[in-house]
Order: C-alpha cells, then structure tokens, then sequence
C-alpha cells in the first residue's frame, strides 16, 4: 500500500468521523421541535401568568376605588354626629331659658364651624363684592348706591370644598342707574 492509497480511507474516515460527530453536535430535526416547543410552552405559561396579575391588579384596584367611594365621608360623618349630639341634647332639655337655648345653638353652630375648617369647607358670604356667577346666583338686581353688579345682600350663604363651589350664594345685585 502506497502512501495515495491510504490517503483516501483516511479522509473518509475523517469524513464518517466528522459527520458522526455533526449529528451528534446538531439535533436532529425531531429534538429541535420539542426543544422550540417547550420553549413556546415557557413563553404561552409566562403570558397567561401576566395576564392573570394583569386582572388581579384591575379588579384589586375597581375594589379599591369602590370602597375609596363608599367610605370617603367617614371622617366628616364622624366629626358631624358630635354635632348632631349636641343638637339633640339641646332638644331634650324640658325647662330651657332662650338664653339656655340660644348659648347652646351658639356652641353647636361653633362645632360645626370647627368641622367645616377642618375639612376645608369655606363660606362664601360676597357683601361688598362684584358678581361671580361661578360663586353667586343673583335673585334679583335692586337700586343702590354700589357700582353696578355689587352684590348688596345675600339671602343665603354659599359654600365651597376646597375651593370647589358647593353652593352659589344667593344674592341681591346692584343696578346701574339708568
């Protein structure tokens, strides 16, 4: 045997070598399925999971807002029964002098005005001022001696939350002089 002779079988050898080898580097066909498939099953488990905390956040949160609006007066309506408290007491008194009566309506109009600064709620009491029809409601226009569109009178006090606008006050306005 010649060294050209031997030359071949080698390099075939090395062929069969390195394609055995290639098949066992490189999966076959079948293993790279389910390799590709466990891996969606991975990424299929991964996105059903978000999307389950996705709505357990959402509904968690919808019962947050839900008990946020159901109990949003409890601190005003807890401040407000000590007010009522004193509203009945002065009721149930049978012998009261109007002096009695009017000091006790002095003191419970002094707790409810307590409740009102804590929770921000301002009077609007406009005598003096210019028509706002965001903060007042005119009634009626009368004959003054103010500038036109002075608020002269207020029938009935308005309120604001925060500078929000509970209820206009209801006033008398000012007329020019024509």
């Amino acid at each position: 045997m010649t060294q050209a002779e031997n030359t071949p079988q080698t390099e075939a050898q090395t062929e069969a070598v390195e394609a055995q080898s290639t098949a066992e580097v490189m999966p076959g066909m079948e293993e790279q399925l389910q390799a590709a498939e466990r891996k969606a099953q991975e990424h299929y488990d991964a996105w059903m999971y978000a999307k389950a905390e996705g709505e357990n956040i959402r509904r968690r949160a919808a019962e947050d807002v839900s008990k946020a609006q159901k109990f949003a007066v409890e601190r005003f309506s807890n401040e407000m029964l000590a007010v009522m408290d004193s509203l009945q007491a002065a009721l149930a008194v049978e012998n009261s002098s109007i002096e009695n009566f009017k000091s006790g309506m002095e003191l419970t109009q002094k707790q409810l005005t307590n409740v009102f600064e804590k929770f921000n709620i301002t009077e609007i009491n406009p005598v003096g001022e210019k028509l706002d029809p965001h903060k007042h409601q005119a009634i009626s226009m009368i004959e003054s001696e103010q500038p036109a569109n002075t608020v002269v009178s207020v029938m009935q006090k308005g309120y604001a939350l925060n500078e929000r606008v509970l209820r206009p006050a209801l006033v008398l306005v000012a007329k020019s002089k024509d």
